[in-house]
């Protein structure tokens, strides 16, 4: 059955197999699936074909995929980088520098499936009118431009600059899980110096200043994962 939107996935790998082996199965999902075995290869495919997501291996010949990710950081397809589960500290650079999601390899082309499925949702949440200014969840009223929130009865929440980018991004991503990496590389692009002791201690603040307004669990960790907003979450009318 083949995706409504029919999306255009860019495989770039400097492995021919690996290539295939997914460029195939996204193919077989519905997707229109080119592929690429270096940096300038993937930049003679965009010349031409436009492109909804760029599925680029961190460890290539010639420009690599870091390199690619903080040339087109912003412009473009959102990049979903492959990386060996090990290198963790390239991983969070990648997502410093703009990389949508990452997958370890070798990967299963279902878990490559679900994650490309999961980036396209969130960009196309970016592009939707889900991304007002003013949001509401529960009775909450957060303000992206004051950089308030309020509570249900009206009462403003003091947070720390840390505590409400963190909060920001977990609102914009409600009811998907957002990876600790991520979170981490979201804080620090806004110019938070934290590491994952800190953030894990500035969450910690942030879900206990939310209960003592809301019962509710809002918040959720999901182990070995990373958090879960767990609201629905509306612009303001």
């Amino acid at each position: 059955m083949l995706e409504s939107s029919a999306s255009r996935i860019l495989v770039v790998d400097d492995d021919a197999g690996i290539r295939d082996v997914l460029g195939d199965y996204l193919s077989q999902h519905g997707f229109v699936a080119y592929q690429a075995g270096s940096a300038s290869e993937m930049d003679e495919v965009l010349a031409s074909t436009p492109v909804d997501l760029i599925v680029l291996d961190m460890m290539m010949p010639g420009e690599d995929g870091l390199s690619v990710c903080r040339r087109m950081s912003g412009k473009g397809a959102p990049i979903l980088m492959l990386s060996a589960m090990s290198e963790e500290t390239d991983r969070i650079v990648g997502l410093e520098l703009g990389a949508a999601d990452y997958i370890g390899k070798p990967c299963n082309p279902r878990e490559l499936l679900a994650r490309v499925r999961a980036v396209l949702r969130r960009q196309e949440t970016a592009q939707s009118p889900m991304s007002g200014t003013v949001v509401t969840f529960l009775g909450w009223r957060l303000d992206r431009v004051r950089r308030e929130i309020t509570t249900p009865s009206g009462q403003e929440v003091s947070l720390s600059r840390s505590e409400f980018v963190m909060l920001e991004m977990l609102v914009e991503n409600a009811g998907r899980i957002v990876r600790r990496e991520q979170l981490l590389a979201h804080a620090r692009a806004a110019g938070r110096d934290v590491n994952e002791r800190a953030m894990d201690v500035q969450i910690s603040r942030l879900r206990r200043k939310l209960n003592e307004e809301d019962s509710k669990e809002l918040i959720v960790t999901v182990r070995g994962e990373g958090y879960l907003f767990d609201a629905v979450v509306e612009n303001e009318h």
